[in-house]
């Protein structure tokens, strides 16, 4: 089901919408010539959603997902086109958006990121391809790791009078490279994992208090539809969700930290009924979430990256 009150509503009554993982792969056209493929997350994870954009004269895809994945959204897009696709834009380095660049850039294809996500793909997300080599050789077996040859600094255009879509980098929030596709003229937000429908939040590569800040920019844009990177797509009230649910475990947090509390204690003590309302999970059981929103209001000031190649959370695909 799709949340259909408004965010005022959302907010005031006592239950809203559960968003339950979604257990089939569709594709939706969203506007003219805009797709978006809503990936099965459940009881397989296959890795993100995606969006491509068809221009004039080319394809713009909006996440590479997993080596496999690709091929089956390359297959995708040549049953409603034959146009080259041109531009594959990778809204940060995780696997699950990444790892299938290779099998674009052997048809032509140029890989877009965020400059600040370059050190990222240099490093983690090659280890992190290397592990996956060996843990899901069938599907990755002899390829190669493939980085973006472009990057851009704040915002990159395309644009040819029918399609304009803009990259934007709103600040450090999933990751420190996160940006995403805005379509302004459908009034459309592919965001990535910068923000989410559901119970997907993996926090280790973030900065939550930046990330809160990068969901207001989002908001002011103005979205009419939300495409995220993992459940349904929605409106902006999914945006003010995401937002809510780190204001509210930080608050949490930070109320824990004031008592006296360990980790462990806070871990136990977390009862954020919105969550659950949301996800339909109970908020104490996002440990990943909690143990890093811990770590950040005890040290503040300090980052808590990630030390270890990005292992998504859904653990039937890695």
């Amino acid at each position: 089901m799709r949340p259909t009150t408004l965010l005022a509503a959302a907010l005031l009554l006592p239950a809203v919408l559960t968003h339950a993982a979604p257990t089939e792969t569709t594709i939706t056209e969203v506007a003219p010539g805009v797709f978006f493929r809503k990936a099965q997350t459940e009881p397989v994870f296959t890795g993100c959603n995606q969006g491509f954009v068809v221009f004039r004269d080319f394809v713009l895809v909006i996440d590479a997902n997993f080596p496999g994945q690709a091929e089956n959204v390359i297959a995708s897009i040549r049953e409603r086109t034959d146009k080259p696709i041109r531009f594959v834009f990778d809204t940060h380095y995780h696997g699950d958006h990444a790892d299938g660049n290779q099998q674009y850039v052997k048809i032509g294809a140029t890989i877009v990121a965020h400059e600040r996500s370059q050190p990222l793909f240099e490093t983690k997300g090659a280890d992190g391809f290397e592990g996956a080599k060996k843990n899901r050789a069938s599907e990755y077996g002899a390829l190669s790791y493939e980085v973006p040859s472009l990057y851009f600094s704040h915002k990159l255009v395309f644009d040819d009078g029918a399609q304009r879509v803009e990259l934007l980098f709103l600040g450090h929030a999933h990751t420190a490279g996160d940006a995403v596709a805005w379509l302004p003229k459908h009034g459309i937000l592919f965001t990535g994992d910068a923000c989410v429908n559901g119970a997907f939040n993996y926090t280790g590569d973030s900065d939550t208090a930046s990330w809160i800040a990068a969901l207001g920019a989002m908001e002011d844009l103005g979205v009419k539809k939300l495409c995220p990177g993992h459940g349904e797509m929605g409106g902006a009230d999914v945006i003010a969700r995401q937002k809510r649910w780190f204001l509210e475990l930080r608050e949490a947090v930070k109320a824990g930290i004031a008592r006296g509390d360990g980790l462990d204690e806070i871990k136990k003590s977390i009862d954020i009924p919105f969550y659950r309302e949301w996800t339909g999970l109970e908020a104490k059981t996002r440990t990943e979430n909690i143990e890093h929103v811990f770590k950040e209001m005890s040290h503040p000031g300090k980052p808590v990256g990630q030390r270890r190649p990005h292992r998504h959370p859904h653990p039937t695909n890695g």
